[in-house]
């Protein structure tokens, strides 16, 4: 698929044109199993989720609190990898089109080859990548490290992130601008993080790319209110928490979407 028709971009320019506002879903690719997560991102469509992120499952998932840390060791442990998680976005590619994510560190992906995994990955079906160890000041004073036109390569931006700072990652943005709203490691909260319109109307004016923000959401009414502060949200862990309750129930991928839709409504409603 050339750049130009990057399923990200088209789905933000979709939902621009229609004043909505993006939810994108966050799930650890292989838990319980990778043909059971194509019935989960099926699932997730169906609830009307924009922007799926897949968790490529890694053995030290730093960034990640303990419910996604273990979604990885599940998704090891049952034989999920690398090349496995791409062979399932193969196949999903047959059933949807939905926009995708890689969600990754960079052992993963140095492991495998790191062009060869760009190359691949793009072959396969997913839209863009999030490596969340690898600063873009790194990137760019690397050569090996230089992104691929095919894959929106997704930044995070931090609270704790200076101006000077937000301006030189904004400037570089592709796809979507993931803020994280809060200090540490993934998970749900009970109250979303103050200053949040704050910063993300410093990063929006550094950049013309949407900025979602995530890191700790819920339910619908932290949803809405976190995505009527920028331009989309995102939900993992608690979405993460429920595969784990359900992931040797049939229904699994029904119970997820019957989670995901009320919170996918209440940010499509603003």
């Amino acid at each position: 698929m050339p750049a130009s028709a990057n399923r990200i971009d088209a789905r933000f320019a979709a939902l621009r044109d229609a004043k909505k506002k993006a939810f994108v879903a966050y799930i650890c690719a292989g838990d319980p199993t990778l043909d059971a997560t194509i019935d989960i991102v099926l699932a997730l469509e169906r609830a009307g989720v924009d922007v799926v992120e897949l968790g490529v499952p890694f053995s030290d998932p730093l960034a990640d609190g303990v419910v996604n840390q273990m979604a990885a060791d599940r998704a090891l442990k049952a034989g999920a990898s690398t090349p496995g998680v791409l062979e399932m976005i193969r196949k999903l590619r047959a059933k949807s089109q939905v926009p995708l994510v890689l969600f990754t560190y960079l052992n993963p992906i140095y492991t495998y080859g790191y062009e060869r995994f760009h190359i691949d990955a793009a072959a396969a079906g997913a839209d863009g990548v999030l490596v969340l160890d690898l600063p873009p000041d790194e990137a760019a004073q690397n050569a090996e490290l230089k992104p691929t036109p095919e894959l929106r390569h997704i930044q995070l931006i931090a609270p704790t992130s200076p101006a000077e700072r937000i301006a030189s990652i904004a400037k570089s943005a592709e796809g979507f601008v993931y803020y994280v709203s809060r200090l540490g490691v993934t998970g749900a909260q009970a109250e979303i993080a103050s200053g949040i319109a704050e910063q993300v109307a410093v990063i929006q004016s550094a950049t013309e790319v949407p900025v979602c923000v995530g890191f700790g959401v819920s339910n619908p009414s932290q949803a809405a209110e976190i995505a009527s502060k920028a331009d989309g949200v995102v939900v993992g862990s608690a979405i993460v928490k429920l595969i784990e309750q359900n992931g040797t129930s049939a229904d699994c991928a029904a119970k997820v979407e019957a989670f995901v839709k009320p919170l996918v409504d209440a940010v499509h409603a603003l």
